[in-house]
C-alpha cells in the first residue's frame, strides 16, 4: 500500500508577470496582493529578486523536494527519457521576458526546458552566509585553484545565461561574470584600469552601457578610477560563500584550467573556451547543446564554428555533437605545465 505523503501539498513553483502599462511594467505575483509599478530598466532584476525571496521563504529540506515539472505532467518541455538526477531550482522566462518562473525540477527536466537556467544554491543564500568564514587565509595556506572555483564559475555562467538578455554580447557576458564574482556584499564593484586592460576590455564603454541598458548594473560616474559600478541584480547580491572565495573563482575564470586561454582571443572564442573549461574534467568534457548555446550566447551553428576554431587553435583536440542525445562532447590536449 502506498502511503500518502505528508508534504504533497507543498508547491515550489513561483511565477511573476511583468505587465506593460503607462509609467512602467507592473509586477504581478499570484501569491502577493500588491502589484508595484517598476522602472523598465530594473523590472528584470526586480522579478528575479521577487522569485528569490519566495524561494528563500518557502525553503524545504532537500529530501522533501520533488520535481514540480513531473507533477504538472511534464508539459514544460518536449518529451525526454524521464525524470532523473537531483532536484534543482530551474529559472525559466518566456521569449518576451514578461513571464518568469522559478520551480523545483529534476536535472533531466531542467535540461529539457527551453529558455531555462539552473539557479545555483549559492545565489539563494542569505547575506549572513557571506560573513561566515572567519579571517581570510594567507597565500601560504590557500590551496591552488581547483574544482570549487571551477564549479562556482560554472554556476555563475549558468545563471547569467538567463539573467542577461539573450542578445548580450560575449564581451559583456565576460565582464558581467567578473563583476558578479568580484562585487562586495553591497553589490559594489571596483575594477582597476590595469585589470580591464589585461582582459582586453579597457575603454569598452559600450559594454558597460549594454549591461546598464539590460538593467543589470548602474555606473554612478563615468570618470572614476578604478571603474566603479553598482549591481542591480538582487539575486547576485546574496551569494554564498563570501567574496574571498568568489574572487578566487574570478581569477580561475581568467586562466581556466585545463584550457590555456589567452586574453588576446576574440571575446566570442574566449567565452566559449571558458564555458568548455567549466564543463571539463580529466582531459575531456561535455554538456547539453542547448545549455552551451545559452551560456555562450551563440546560436547552435555559430557555436559549432567556434568549436572548430578552438580545434584549429589547439585548445581542443576534437569535438562531436551526439544528435540523438543533444549532447556535445570534446577532448582536450594533455595539460601543460603552468607557471605559478
Amino acid at each position: 500500500m502506498r502511503l500518502a505523503s505528508t508534504h504533497a501539498a507543498v508547491q515550489r513553483i513561483w511565477t511573476v508577470h511583468l505587465r506593460p502599462q503607462t509609467g512602467g511594467p507592473a509586477l504581478t505575483c499570484p501569491r502577493c496582493a500588491h502589484s508595484p509599478v517598476l522602472p523598465a530598466a530594473s523590472a528584470r532584476s526586480a522579478a528575479l529578486a521577487h522569485l528569490a525571496r519566495h524561494a528563500r521563504a518557502d525553503a524545504l529540506p532537500g529530501h522533501l523536494r520533488t520535481c514540480q515539472c513531473r507533477t504538472r505532467g511534464c508539459h514544460w518541455h518536449p518529451r525526454h527519457r524521464g525524470c532523473a538526477g537531483p532536484v534543482l531550482l530551474a529559472l525559466t522566462c518566456d521569449r518576451s521576458g514578461r513571464v518568469w518562473r522559478l520551480a523545483d525540477a529534476c536535472a533531466a527536466c531542467a535540461a529539457a526546458m527551453s529558455h531555462t537556467a539552473v539557479v545555483p544554491p549559492t545565489l539563494l543564500g542569505t547575506g549572513h552566509a557571506q560573513l561566515n568564514g572567519g579571517v581570510s587565509r594567507t597565500g601560504r595556506d590557500t590551496p591552488p585553484f581547483g574544482p570549487a572555483e571551477q564549479q562556482r564559475v560554472h554556476e555563475m555562467l549558468t545563471y547569467l545565461a538567463t539573467a542577461l538578455p539573450r542578445f548580450s554580447s560575449p564581451a559583456a557576458r565576460l565582464l558581467a561574470l567578473q563583476c558578479a564574482l568580484r562585487a562586495d556584499h553591497h553589490g559594489q564593484i571596483r575594477l582597476p584600469h590595469g585589470f580591464l586592460r589585461g582582459m582586453r576590455l579597457h575603454g569598452r564603454a559600450e559594454l558597460w552601457l549594454e549591461l546598464e541598458h539590460a538593467g543589470w548594473l548602474h555606473r554612478p560616474s563615468r570618470r572614476c578610477s578604478p571603474v566603479q559600478a553598482q549591481l542591480l541584480d538582487a539575486a547576485v547580491l546574496h551569494q554564498a560563500p563570501g567574496r574571498t572565495a568568489r574572487v578566487r573563482a574570478a581569477q580561475w575564470a581568467l586562466h581556466p584550467t585545463p584550457l590555456a586561454v589567452s586574453p588576446g582571443l576574440p571575446s566570442a572564442l574566449h567565452l566559449t573556451a571558458l564555458t568548455l573549461a567549466a564543463h571539463s574534467t580529466a582531459g575531456a568534457g561535455g554538456g547539453e547543446l542547448d545549455a552551451l548555446t545559452r551560456q555562450c550566447g551563440q546560436p547552435p551553428q555559430q557555436l559549432e564554428d567556434l568549436l572548430d576554431q578552438l580545434v584549429r587553435a589547439r585548445l581542443v583536440t576534437a569535438w562531436h555533437h551526439h544528435h540523438d542525445s543533444g549532447e556535445v562532447r570534446w577532448e582536450l590536449p594533455a595539460q601543460r605545465r603552468r607557471r605559478p
